[in-house]
This record gives C-alpha cells, sequence and structure tokens, in this order.
C-alpha cells in the first residue's frame, strides 16, 4: 500500500494519520494468540468512537475491502486475524475502551467494545457490584469479542453465557450506519431480537461497538474447594450432590484431568499441589448471601457427604482469598501449560452432562487405538456440559508435525462421537476459520440455508470478516 493508496487516503481522513498502521510489524495484530494463524493486513486501523468505525466501514466498502474486527486477539479459533492476501483492512477495536455508564439501581452497566473484561469487572466492583463473566484470558481479551464469540467462562453454571449477560448493543452495520439498541430492559418484545442476531456472530453481520450489561449483587462470601475423584463419573455424581445442596449457590464446577494438572506441574512448578495426584480433579465455588463461616459449613458438610458416598478420595477448601486465587489460578494454567508444550488440536466441545463420562470413555479409546501413545488434555466447564478436549502429540514427537499430519483423522473421530452424543463442536470459543467447513460438514441444510440467508441480507457484498463461520 503506498501513500497514494485512496483507501488508504479514506481511512487517514476517518480516523487521523497515526491510527492507520501499514509496514514495518504489525504482529501484534497479525498473529493469533495459539501463534498457529499469521495473516497479512492491508492495514491495521484504530478506529476511537463509535463515527469513527462507522466511517472506516463506508470507506472500505467505497474501495472495495473487506474488513476482519479484532478486539484483544486473544480468540482460539483463527477468527480475528486477516488472511495471507493483504488486501484485508484490521479493524482494532481496543481505543473504544470507555465505560459510559453504571446505572446501580437498573444493576447495569454499559462499555464500549474494546474494554477488556477485567476492567469492566472492575467497574462493577467498585460500585459494590458484580458482572460474572470470567474467562482465563480476562486481563486482555475485550467485551465486544467477549459477545462477538458468545464467551462462556467459569460461571455460566449459574450466570449464563455472555448472552444472557447482555441485554443491548450497539453496532456498527455493513453498510456503515449505527443501530443504538443500548437498551437496559429485561422486557422489549417489539419486534425481532436483533441484539441476539449479533451476539456471537463473530463480527460477520455487524461491528459491535458497545454494550449494555447486566450487574448483580456482590455475594456476602464465595468459598473454593478441590476434591479429588477417580472418574469421571464421579465428577458428574458429585456435580448433582453439589447443585441439590447448593442450589443457585453453586456458581463454579470446574474438571481437570491428571495430565492436564501433570502439564501444569511440569511448566510451572512453584504453583502449589494441595492434592495429590487423581485421574480427575474439580474445583467447586459456592458463592453465600449469608456470609464467610455460613458458606464454609455449607462447604464442609457437601464434602463430608461426598467423602461418605464414595465420590471423592480426599478435598481441601480454601482458608483465604489468597488461596482460592492459587486454586483458581492451578485450572486457568492449563492453556498455559499446553502452549508451553506445543501446538495441540484444540476441541471445545458441549455435551449432555448425563452424557459427558460415556463421551470420554468412548472418544479416549478411539483416539489411543488409532494414534498410540496421544496424550489427552481433558479440562472445562463440566458444570454446564463443556470440555476443552485436547490432543496433545505422543511424547518425544514433533507438536507440529502432529498437528499437521493427524488433525483432520483426529477431529473426525472427536466430533463424530460428539454427535452421536446430541453434542455441539463448539461451545465458547466460537467456529472462526478452524471449524468453518466442519460447520459445513455437520451443521443442518436448513439452519446453514438459514444463516446464509442472514449473511446475505445484512452483508450482502460479504465485506464483514469473510471466511469466518461460512
Amino acid at each position: 500500500m503506498t501513500a497514494t493508496d485512496p483507501l488508504l487516503a479514506a481511512l487517514r481522513t476517518a480516523v487521523g494519520d497515526p491510527q492507520v498502521l501499514c509496514g514495518g510489524d504489525l504482529s501484534a495484530w497479525e498473529l493469533d494468540w495459539r501463534r498457529r494463524w499469521r495473516g497479512r493486513a492491508r492495514a491495521v486501523v484504530r478506529p476511537g468512537s463509535t463515527a469513527e468505525v462507522a466511517a472506516v466501514v463506508r470507506a472500505c466498502a467505497a474501495h472495495g475491502a473487506s474488513l476482519v474486527p479484532q478486539g484483544g486477539n486473544t480468540g482460539l479459533v483463527g477468527g480475528g486475524v486477516p488472511d495471507a492476501s493483504g488486501t484485508q483492512v484490521l479493524l482494532s477495536l481496543t481505543r473504544l475502551n470507555r465505560i459510559r455508564a453504571l446505572d446501580a439501581a437498573n444493576l447495569t452497566l454499559t462499555a464500549e467494545a474494546g474494554c477488556v473484561l477485567q476492567a469492566v469487572q472492575q467497574a462493577a466492583a467498585d460500585a459494590a457490584l458484580l458482572f460474572p463473566l470470567s474467562l482465563a484470558a480476562e486481563g486482555s481479551c475485550t467485551i465486544g469479542g467477549n459477545l462477538a464469540t458468545n464467551a462462556g467462562g467459569t460461571q455460566v453454571l449459574r450466570f449464563g453465557n455472555a448472552r444472557e449477560l447482555c441485554l443491548g448493543l450497539e453496532v456498527v452495520t455493513a453498510a456503515g450506519e449505527v443501530w443504538d439498541g443500548l437498551s437496559g430492559l429485561r422486557k422489549d418484545n417489539t419486534g425481532y431480537d436483533l441484539r441476539d442476531l449479533f451476539i456471537g456472530s463473530e463480527g460477520t453481520l455487524g461491528i459491535i461497538t458497545a454494550a449494555t450489561l447486566k450487574l448483580y449483587p456482590r455475594p456476602a462470601a464465595q468459598a473454593t474447594a478441590l476434591a479429588a475423584c477417580g472418574t469421571l463419573a464421579q465428577c458428574v455424581a458429585l456435580l448433582g450432590l453439589a447443585q441439590a445442596r447448593l442450589h443457585a449457590g453453586l456458581t463454579g464446577f470446574e474438571a481437570m484431568n491428571q495430565f492436564s494438572l501433570e502439564l501444569v506441574a511440569r511448566h510451572f512448578p512453584a504453583l502449589p499441589r494441595p492434592l495429590p495426584g487423581a485421574a480427575w480433579t474439580v474445583l467447586l465455588e459456592l458463592s453465600d448471601a449469608d456470609g464467610q463461616a455460613q458458606a464454609r459449613a455449607r462447604f464442609e458438610a457437601l464434602l463430608g457427604d461426598a467423602l461418605e458416598q464414595g465420590l471423592i478420595g480426599d478435598a481441601v477448601i480454601a482458608e483465604s482469598l489468597a488461596q482460592s486465587k492459587s486454586l483458581w489460578h492451578l485450572r486457568e494454567s492449563i492453556p498455559l501449560a499446553q502452549a508451553e508444550e506445543g501446538l495441540n488440536i484444540k476441541h471445545d466441545i458441549a455435551l449432555p452432562v448425563s452424557a459427558i463420562a460415556g463421551f470420554v470413555e468412548r472418544t479416549d479409546a478411539a483416539l489411543a487405538h488409532a494414534f498410540p501413545g496421544v496424550r489427552l488434555v481433558n479440562f472445562g466447564h463440566l458444570g454446564d456440559g463443556n470440555l476443552h478436549y485436547n490432543v496433545q502429540a505422543p511424547e518425544g514427537q514433533s507438536a507440529q508435525e502432529f498437528l499437521e499430519r493427524c488433525e483432520h483423522a483426529v477431529n473426525a473421530i472427536v466430533y463424530d462421537v460428539v454427535g452421536a452424543c446430541g453434542g455441539s463442536i463448539s461451545a465458547e470459543h466460537g467456529v472462526g476459520a478452524l471449524k468453518r467447513d466442519e460447520l459445513a460438514r455437520r451443521k443442518s441444510p436448513v439452519a446453514l440455508r438459514l444463516m446464509r440467508a442472514l449473511k446475505a441480507a445484512l452483508d450482502p457484498d460479504g465485506r464483514l470478516n469473510p471466511g469466518r463461520i461460512l
């Protein structure tokens, strides 16, 4: 791209010279977090307002260029980096980072799309309230990206996905118009729900620039525990017992297989291991309105009953906030440990909770037979049926070579069993480029026709994040 490029001139007019980057090292935007996808942008554009986003979209439409929206660039499915053509404009939304409003009486907060999730959590906490969306990348992922992928995280069991935490949106359409739907209403049945159309659409139907989010009263107390189980079926039974005893107070229920925690110990040996190794380890969190002593007592009663019923072999309850964070740090370090170990074949799948133990037993056996020595990193949000069922190369084999040679065959085994169990191939990471072809094979023809009709209606020229989802 040269200084005389008319698109470059139009983009500079829209956002100012310093906010249009081309040439030099653009890897912060062109390389994904997994370091698996590297593209080449025609330019990286950093608008600072919704009006500037709309002006960028109009400029790209006028000059026939496609746009790739990007938030914190923490995605795992290749949905937020440009392709290798050098023709796409990378639209970075990180400068749209203001908290516009907080209405404590209405329990809502309005944030721009580039706000980092942790900043939104802190703004709620400063008002003695809670924004419950929580995930490992919360220090760098953004609200716009969370909504564009309908992110899940660790508290879906109690509060739902990002979709359930959003009341309204502001969106720039493919035509460069602005739809202001920033409603803080819990009830509004005036026609089609446009909000839900854009949430989870991964920037292919419109560009989210702001959102009105649900807040909650902060719990009086929280308790965290770690429990060791001999089988995944015991983990599922423990979940049922916890739900029966703790009801809505159960806000987190994470399961981790032995190898996933062995990877954490290998790559982060300084992290404490409060329990000896077990086939499965469960992390439970309880939020209580009655105080810390009552929360601990309820946990002690639950875990005592679970021990008596043979569901767990050992357990520990955090004695302080620091210990609670340490337990969560073990769980949240698994993706980082995997990255240190090398590329792996990732699966972000959803299953009925009742089918999970059977799925894992069947799929583990099929993969071990097809790929002797393969290592399975299996962890995730058992409470809502979401597993991160990741396949690591056998010890001593090249991770890159294993991924390139075996990914298709591994996916076929995993996704065939997911389908047989009534599950989904994408739970919370999105489809992006990684699962686009799998979606075309496994989604019903009727659903695909409806999705293509929506895309054609809202983005008839196919300029918004092309090649993703469809």
